[in-house]
């Protein structure tokens, strides 16, 4: 994209261009070149009203400025009418930016359908219209640009926001079919997630915020992808706002095989859950997983291990569209597992009912479509008095390429598979809330996920189910009703037509069910609720969302697109180190939050600036491996150099058949890494005396831990954050098995500069999950509290290990560093405190400890526990002095199955 980028002889159609994002879309496009039909109904944020004033007044600005436009005023479900005008005034289309949109916040138990229907018709029909009219012109002229808009709230749910949640996400499912139907005539489709202050957000941000979030910092991304140069991001997700560009993509975890035959069980499944959930090994798709590949593999292993039963006595279990294909399947296996059965079906659901009390099990029918949510969950409470889990089953195809999709085809589609699932919980909701407990699960599909040809209708719909679904799940959390989502792939009424006939038996609805039960049991023994899960042939996996490190600008200096073409690849790089795994919508926020300090003119750029330059060189060097053996023998040293006792035998004797070592053995490896920097390159005025250790994390990879091995380190440099005083510097290092290339552990090391900040560097550090969380203890008597009384010769021993810092031994050096007598090492009193939380509460898969204070040999350290679900968090004071030693700890623990 050389030069500056034009839209000389283009047409742009803009809606909502009245104000806000959508009249800095109009007026920059304009300003390079562009015809602009400006649309705005002119209602208010809510959709109430409309007037011709706000279009007319961006039109005549357009005009004053020498630009050429026109203005719109129909709603956009006449999307026709609105590209009819460009067509009128300019005699052709090039560019479509779906950006008109409304809010009608209100938490789900109170949304009424009104509150819904206008959200769907505004942001999904409005959208669909406006594109489906532009796409003949699209494709007669083999040229098209198209932007629709998700929030953060769509891609991740928001609280009061399940409609609008639900309709943000469709946008993306949309977007992701249009990009694979329109790839061969040249029509380019993106989706934006605008981080940016509008009439919409005013309401709900404080003044301060909303300045660094003018609708300017989304234009010159949105310039780039409707350029004509943009010929490769098609069907992509960005995020923008306050100086902040990042992509999206899906990432699957690599998930959990199994036989797919009678073992393939709910209890098979969740002995081996975190398989399902592992992203070590992760694929990044854009499309449906192999599951002829894994259904081959699957075939090939034994039968699965069966861990605790699932029982659903006393349980009542709603299936929709549960009369035939994977809904049956559903049935049948609740009424097995001992739940009360509700079948759901508008054409036939007697027929399984009786098949349920043919076999014993307690089953009532509701024959009524699932758009009567009411009815149908009245059938379910009528039956059986209660109701525990919905599982929102239902659904139509009606397929066709979007060239000839209409209305006729659009509206039932949304109507059965968004609607019906919306309004199916919203009739269960109070009853769930009442009885502080409810079990949903919604299914959504790989064509809403990635996108399919002539799926257009589906993909939006079954998007917005996950929008919905995410949404449900942060409010229903803490009145114990979850909610989760999943995309099977199996062989029924729907996909008949389309598969071959034995690859439809093979994909068997018996082989969803079991993940459908497990996820409806009280049995997941982590993140129970909001996830999205694939699922088919034996293989379940968990999808979720990977985000580049992106780039963030300059806040005090304008940004232009031409500046963004140049960072491209930067925005789109997720390889480097910096990506995340975004899980709520604060963290767009925190991203341009991270960014406001960012100022061209208080800083210097990484241009002609050494310590940046070196820092970004550091950030890409690869460390050369430094080997670290251990012994039984290290092991029992490092044991007693933690506190260990001589009738600790599991500890101290390597006959013991429990022998072992204590998981933060792991720091020790470590020590002599050879870093891939220097401090004194990196940092100014750099002096080991003023180094101090702040923080550390560890993760363990492994167990049981070896109790001998031979390793191999490799260090980072992660970042280096710029406190005017002083720096911040975060290193890690992954620590594996020489012998079979095994990880064991991960280390991430916090240490504080002191006078050596003031070099133009980034001045807040980056969220990174457990490694940063800042574990504040519940306001609530400590569930365990241990005591550990240190010995004088603490720290000769613990130094045997490794750390030879003379600070630990020499009275000189330690009056040097101004302490009275040589102190404690930090990472010493780390493991006592961590080996009190591991007797206390088992093995650990993470450890982050805050260093708040000194400890001398002799001292007695008292660790404070609190357990919060899967997680403890700790802190450790010194008895004789009731000072901190270490705050902000907490360890994530194994899950049982685990151990």
């Amino acid at each position: 994209m050389e030069g500056q980028l034009r839209y000389d002889g283009q047409v742009a159609v803009i809606t909502g261009a009245g104000g806000g994002l959508g009249k800095a879309y109009a007026t920059f496009l304009a300003s390079r070149g562009a015809s602009i039909v400006v649309n705005d109904l002119g209602g208010s944020f809510k959709g109430e009203g409309n007037s011709t004033k706000a279009a007319d007044v961006v039109v005549n600005e357009i005009k004053a400025a020498g630009g050429k436009a026109v203005a719109n005023y129909d709603s956009v479900e006449n999307g026709d009418r609105i590209i009819e005008t460009a067509i009128k005034a300019f005699g052709r289309v090039d560019i479509l930016i779906n950006n008109a949109g409304i809010l009608r916040d209100v938490s789900f138990k109170n949304m009424k359908d009104a509150d819904w229907d206008l959200i769907m018709k505004v942001h999904v029909k409005g959208a669909y219209k406006c594109a489906r009219a532009a796409w003949p012109y699209f494709r007669k002229q083999k040229y098209g640009r198209v932007i629709n808009t998700a929030s953060a709230a769509g891609l991740f749910g928001n609280f009061g926001q399940a409609n609008y949640s639900a309709a943000k996400l469709a946008m993306v499912g949309f977007t992701e079919t249009l990009a694979k139907e329109g790839a061969k005539y040249n029509i380019v489709c993106n989706v934006v997630a605008p981080i940016a202050a509008s009439r919409m957000t005013e309401t709900i941000m404080p003044p301060e915020m909303l300045e660094n979030l003018k609708p300017e910092w989304v234009v010159p991304l949105v310039a780039v992808l409707v350029h004509k140069d943009n010929t490769s991001e098609n069907g992509s997700i960005f995020e923008a706002g306050g100086g902040h560009i990042a992509k999206f993509r899906w990432e699957r975890s690599s998930g959990l095989l199994l036989k797919a035959d009678e073992s393939y069980t709910a209890s098979a499944i969740i002995k081996q859950w975190s398989k399902v959930s592992d992203f070590s090994d992760p694929q990044y798709p854009s499309g449906v997983n192999d599951f002829v590949g894994l259904l081959e593999e699957s075939m090939k292993l034994g039968p699965s291990p069966q861990g605790e039963k699932i029982d659903f006595t006393g349980r009542v279990a709603l299936v929709t569209g549960g009369g035939a294909g994977i809904g049956r399947a559903y049935c049948l296996a609740f009424a097995k597992a001992g739940a009360s059965v509700v079948v759901n079906d508008l054409v036939n659901p007697d027929t399984v009912v009786e098949e349920i009390k043919k076999m014993g099990g307690k089953a009532a029918g509701v024959k009524a479509s699932s758009e009567d949510g009411d009815a149908v969950v009245k059938g379910a409470i009528d039956a059986f008095g209660r109701l525990d889990i919905v599982v929102n089953n239902a659904g139509i195809l009606r397929d066709k390429a979007f060239a000839n999709m209409d209305d006729s085809l659009w509206d039932p589609v949304m109507s059965v598979h968004l609607r019906g699932t919306y309004k199916v919980t919203k009739a269960a909701w109070p009853i769930f809330l009442k009885q502080k407990y409810g079990r949903i699960i919604n299914t959504t599909s790989t064509s809403g996920i990635y996108g399919n040809f002539g799926q257009a209708n589906y993909s939006a719909a079954k998007l917005g189910i996950l929008g919905l679904s995410r949404a449900l799940a942060l409010e229903g959390a803490k009145y114990n009703i979850y909610c989760n989502t999943i995309a099977p792939n199996a062989g029924t009424q729907m996909t008949a037509t389309i598969l071959p006939p034995e690859l439809v038996q093979a994909f068997k609805p018996d082989y969803i069910a079991p993940l459908v039960l497990a996820l409806s049991s009280d049995k997941i023994p982590e993140t129970p609720t909001g996830g999205l899960y694939e699922v088919g042939s034996g293989w379940c996996g968990r999808t979720r969302w990977q985000r580049s490190g992106g780039v963030g600008f300059p806040v005090d200096v304008q940004l232009e697109p031409e500046e963004v073409a140049k960072n491209w690849t930067k925005i789109l790089d997720f390889e480097d180190g910096r990506a995340d795994h975004p899980e709520k919508a604060s963290s767009s926020i925190e991203k341009v939050m991270a960014n406001l300090e960012n100022k061209r003119g208080a800083s210097k750029t990484s241009e002609g600036n050494v310590y940046l330059q070196a820092q970004e060189k550091a950030k890409r060097a690869k460390s050369e491996p430094t080997e670290f053996s251990y012994t039984e023998r290290d092991v029992m040293l490092y044991n007693l150099g933690i506190g260990a006792q001589r009738t600790d035998l599991s500890y101290v004797f390597e006959g013991s058949e429990d022998f072992q070592v204590l998981p933060t053995y792991g720091v020790i490896p470590q020590f002599d890494t050879n870093m891939p920097f220097s401090f004194d390159d990196v940092v100014p005025n750099f002096s080991p005396m003023m180094l101090l250790h702040g923080e550390q994390y560890l993760e363990v990879k492994k167990y049981p831990i070896p109790t001998a091995a031979r390793t191999q380190n490799h260090a980072k440099l992660i970042e280096v954050v710029d406190k005017g005083s002083a720096a911040i510097l975060k290193s890690g290092v992954t620590t594996i098995n020489a012998e079979n290339g095994e990880e064991l552990f991960y280390n991430e090391s916090t240490v504080f500069l002191r006078g050596c900040g003031g070099f133009g560097g980034q001045k807040t550090a980056a969220d990174r999950g457990a490694a940063t969380a800042a574990n504040t203890p519940p306001k609530r008597a400590a569930d365990v509290v241990v005591e550990s009384k240190t010995i004088p010769e603490q720290a000769a021993i613990y130094r045997l290990s490794g750390d030879y810092n003379p600070l630990h031994i020499d009275p000189s050096f330690a009056k040097m560093g101004g302490f009275k007598e040589p102190i404690l090492h930090g990472l010493c009193f780390m493991g006592i405190a961590s080996k009190a939380v591991y007797e206390s509460f088992g093995p650990y898969k993470n450890i982050k400890v805050r260093f708040a204070g000194s400890v001398f040999p002799g001292q007695t350290l008292v660790t404070e526990m609190w357990r919060e679900g899967s997680k403890v968090i700790f802190q450790t004071k010194v008895k004789e002095t009731g000072k901190f030693a270490i705050s902000g700890a907490a360890a994530e623990l194994v899950p049982p199955q685990g151990k």
